[in-house]
Order: C-alpha cells, then sequence, then structure tokens
C-alpha cells in the first residue's frame, strides 16, 4: 500500500488463527494497528493481544466487521477452515458475515488494499469481485513470500 507501518490501520476478518497472531505480533514491533473482526469464540489468543499492546500497537476487538473497516488502509482474511478441521459447517456458518467483499471494501479508505496469503476459497473469505479487483494484492503479496522462502531454502543448504 506503500504507506509507512507506524500508524497503519490494518483490518482482519475471520478466524483467530496462526496468520492473525503473526499480524498481531507485528504491529507490536513495527507500531502499526490492527482491528481484529471475529465471530464470538473464534477471537485470538490474548497473549498475543497483550504483548503487542504493551509495545505500543492498538489492537481492537470487535465481533462487527464494519466497524472493523472503517477508514482501513488494509484489509485482510485468511482461509476461514483447514484442512483436517472438525467442525466446518458450523465455522463456516459463523463466518459469513465476516467476508471482504465490495461492501465492507467500500467501508475502507478509497486507496486501501485488500490482502489474503493464499490459498483463497473465493466466495467464502473473500467475494470474487474483492480477489481480483485493483484493489486485491493478493499475488504481490504471494511474489514477496517466494523470495523469502527461496532465502530459508538457500540458509538450509548451506548456501549462504
Amino acid at each position: 500500500c506503500g504507506k509507512p507501518l507506524p500508524g497503519l490501520e490494518l483490518a482482519w476478518f475471520g478466524d483467530g488463527n496462526n496468520v492473525l497472531h503473526s499480524l498481531i505480533e507485528a504491529a507490536g514491533l513495527f507500531r502499526f494497528n490492527v482491528r481484529v473482526a471475529t465471530p464470538a469464540g473464534y477471537e485470538p489468543d490474548p497473549a498475543f493481544v497483550a504483548q503487542a499492546r504493551e509495545r505500543g500497537a492498538r489492537i481492537t476487538l470487535t465481533h462487527d466487521a464494519a466497524e472493523a473497516a472503517s477508514g482501513a488502509d488494509v484489509l485482510v482474511t485468511d482461509t476461514w477452515v483447514s484442512m483436517g478441521q472438525a467442525h466446518a459447517d458450523a465455522k463456516l456458518a459463523a463466518m459469513q458475515p465476516y467476508r471482504v467483499d465490495r461492501a465492507l471494501m467500500g467501508r475502507a479508505k478509497s486507496d486501501a488494499i485488500f490482502l489474503h496469503c493464499l490459498p483463497a476459497h473465493v466466495g467464502d473469505e473473500v467475494s470474487a469481485d474483492v480477489f481480483e479487483s485493483a484493489q486485491s494484492k493478493v499475488f504481490d503479496e504471494a511474489e514477496n513470500r517466494i523470495h523469502a522462502q527461496k532465502s530459508i531454502l538457500l540458509w538450509c543448504f548451506g548456501l549462504i
């Protein structure tokens, strides 16, 4: 999105999972703010939230997706159900109000971007019109990630 991290408003939608925990941890280190919109019972681990807040990040927890999206610079989600995860039907039903769609993107800043670490289930956590829009930077995100993974492989093989 080209904006400095301190003060950046990132909004997360869906499950309080490992990806969200990493974003919250990064917020504490790089001083950006995270608005977390999850259904009741799917909130992030309170320890990650407390640690980021102690380091100066503003972490807002809400069950209202529209509230989290309002004025955000970045909207982020992840797959709602991981492979082999039990009770998928109940979880999918709980997550429906947290789908990133055109209406939710419309509540963010006009230059807001959409991110997803992939693979995405288009139609579940993100609508096709957002995933394929100019605001979607999911493939730029994936490209950046591949360079990090290549570096890790080089390190593992003792080549750097």
